[in-house]
């Protein structure tokens, strides 16, 4: 009998302890439910502003799209004629130039601070300046470009505007860079110093390579942070109707275009500041697509192991 009752009693905990367990499962899975509804919520409401912004810039510029447009020069603001050529060229340029600056700078910033610099003072007086020039704002490098280049080279122009742009780059590269390359596991870097390699070519061949998707990111997002940027352009390339003249003329740029569209009281230069904003929308995307197809799937395919 005493067995017996054993047996039962084992059977009844048991079957307590599955109940238990079903219950819970039961739980977690609503808990778990409710919360990816929760969050697929909150992503809906992030997209509804940004659905808005884009329907009613496609709707108010699709109009004023044309190949006329997109390659003559501004004519009459009252009549409507002419476009935004040079505003294109020069958002093109001035972009390319600032990356050229900022970008590889931001990339070996990030690269020493993730690979070389550990917690040491020096490394934490980088990290807390850049997270200062991160918030810094635009208006203010703005004027020290006025200030630094513009005065000293007696004239706006393009190059004191590439500039200040790649300074609002810099620290968004640096960051993403150094938070990118501290997530590559330490492994691989120990089998590639196992193997004899030197640090430099670990680091540039292995550690970046592994990390390259995360560095190309941050490289996109400074570029779209700073092609919409107005208020540095006022200050360094002012803005002109020609084309192209040289690194130290004034060349023009979408966001100046579409500001000066915007405060005019003509309608046809309404038409076209919302046609201009179309474009810029289309080219920081065309650009983000490039970087990440060209460069990912081309650039770093370059370095490998079997080089080193």
């Amino acid at each position: 009998m005493n067995n017996t009752e054993n047996h039962h009693h084992n059977i009844d905990h048991r079957k307590v302890i599955q109940d238990a367990i079903v219950r819970r499962s039961y739980k977690r899975k609503i808990v778990n439910r409710v919360f990816t509804g929760v969050t697929i919520v909150c992503v809906m409401l992030a997209m509804i502003p940004l659905g808005s912004i884009l329907f009613e810039v496609v709707k108010n510029g699709i109009s004023a799209i044309s190949i006329e447009f997109l390659t003559q020069p501004q004519g009459s603001i009252i009549r409507g004629g002419g476009g935004v050529g040079p505003a294109i060229q020069g958002t093109l340029l001035t972009v390319g130039y600032a990356s050229l600056i900022g970008v590889p700078i931001g990339i070996l910033a990030g690269v020493y601070l993730s690979e070389y610099a550990g917690n040491s003072k020096f490394a934490y007086t980088v990290r807390f300046f850049n997270s200062v020039m991160t918030g810094m704002p635009s208006i203010v490098i703005g004027i020290v470009g006025y200030i630094v280049l513009v005065i000293t080279i007696g004239s706006f122009n393009i190059t004191a505007g590439a500039v200040a742009l790649s300074i609002i780059m810099i620290p968004i590269v640096v960051a993403v860079t150094e938070e990118t390359l501290k997530l590559v596991p330490n492994s691989v870097r120990e089998a590639a110093h196992s193997l004899g390699i030197p640090k430099w070519k670990v680091t540039l061949f292995i550690t970046l390579r592994s990390a390259k998707n995360g560095v190309l990111t941050g490289i996109v997002l400074a570029v779209s942070r700073v092609a919409g940027e107005t208020a540095p352009l006022i200050m360094t390339i002012l803005g002109t109707s020609l084309f192209f003249q040289g690194f130290i003329s004034p060349v023009d740029a979408l966001p100046l275009r579409i500001w000066r569209f915007a405060s005019q009281p003509y309608e046809h230069a309404h038409s076209f500041g919302w046609g201009a904003a179309l474009v810029l929308i289309i080219m920081i995307l065309s650009l983000s697509v490039l970087l990440r197809f060209l460069v990912l799937e081309r650039g770093f395919k370059q370095g490998s192991l079997v080089k080193m």
